[in-house]
């Protein structure tokens, strides 16, 4: 009993998912998803609302996207890396790149977006925040 209470405890103490950033104002709906070989594609269309976030996060695969409406802005691990994407700009992001996705304007940001994905990989997963003054 003391072997599953300490492993219980450990679990909650070193849990990822507590440094975790999560969303806010984010919204998606798959368009179209299917597999071919060794990757699966998902289209999904994504509205982050005015002051909303993606969360830090990652992808296993490459995301292939481009800005319908408003200005994402992107920034890198680093903290400091920014990519602003006004609409009709395209995007890519490689696998395994941290990163956060905000909409800092006043306005809904839509984005469309192709993953291509390991099959069986979510399209994203959450990370911490790297160290930087905001979210």
């Amino acid at each position: 009993m003391r072997i599953v209470s300490a492993v219980v405890a450990a679990l909650l103490l070193f849990s990822g998912v507590a440094n975790a950033t999560p969303s806010r104002g984010v919204t998606g709906k798959i368009l179209a998803q299917w597999t071919a070989g060794d990757r699966d594609y998902v289209l999904r269309e994504i509205t982050i609302d005015a002051g909303g976030s993606t969360g830090w996060h990652h992808h296993d695969g490459t995301l292939y996207a481009v800005v319908k409406q408003g200005v994402l802005t992107r920034t890198e691990s680093d903290c400091t890396t920014n990519f602003v994407n006004r609409r009709g700009d395209t995007l890519i992001e490689q696998p395994h790149q941290v990163h956060i996705g905000r909409n800092l304007g006043t306005e809904p940001m839509v984005l469309d977006v192709l993953y291509v994905n390991p099959v069986g990989a979510p399209l994203s997963r959450d990370e911490a925040n790297p160290g930087c003054s905001f979210e």
